[in-house]
């Protein structure tokens, strides 16, 4: 399909962009998804060379893996859930931290068609970007099916991955 062709396309050119902006920075990028199961590590791994500044992402789709493996707190999930600022706010600092990588991403969200709520309705994504000790925070609530959802939140982390890099001269994330 012309659209599923130009969508590979817009990733690339983005995972393109954003090793540019780390090679220029001297930056390593991380990945924590939920609710993407990996696209945005995939996104990123589709450029050759990519391992000179992504070595590790994770897909952590069950909060008992956000927590063994990010260090999640269980009374975060408990209180927040995953789909929460809170969860992703932790899911990011503990990416960096077991990683090693100065900058990251952590996405979770409700794809569909089920699992929706009154006040996390199908299409809510919460994106954070940054590092162990400074994140920003974004909640977006994506139109379409679950395919759509989860590329609309790919296409963002990879935008916010760049728009952190390129906004400022010499980062501070640790």
């Amino acid at each position: 399909m012309q659209s599923d062709r130009l969508m590979r396309l817009d990733f690339l050119t983005l995972a393109e962009r954003l090793g540019h902006a780390c090679h220029a920075h001297g930056v390593t990028v991380t990945t924590a998804e939920s609710c993407t199961g990996g696209g945005v590590a995939n996104a990123i791994t589709a450029v050759a060379g990519s391992s000179a500044y992504f070595e590790t992402g994770y897909v952590t789709y069950s909060n008992a893996a956000k927590s063994r493996l990010l260090g999640v707190p269980a009374a975060v999930l408990e209180a927040h859930g995953a789909v929460s600022r809170e969860a992703v706010e932790a899911m990011v600092a503990g990416a960096c931290r077991e990683s090693g990588a100065d900058l990251g991403v952590a996405i979770s969200g409700v794809a569909g068609p089920g699992g929706g709520s009154p006040d996390k309705p199908v299409g809510t994504v919460w994106l954070a970007w940054g590092g162990i000790r400074r994140v920003e925070v974004e909640c977006h609530h994506y139109p379409g099916d679950r395919l759509a959802v989860r590329e609309q939140a790919v296409r963002d982390a990879l935008i916010g991955l760049i728009r952190q890099l390129e906004s400022q001269d010499k980062i501070a994330m640790r």
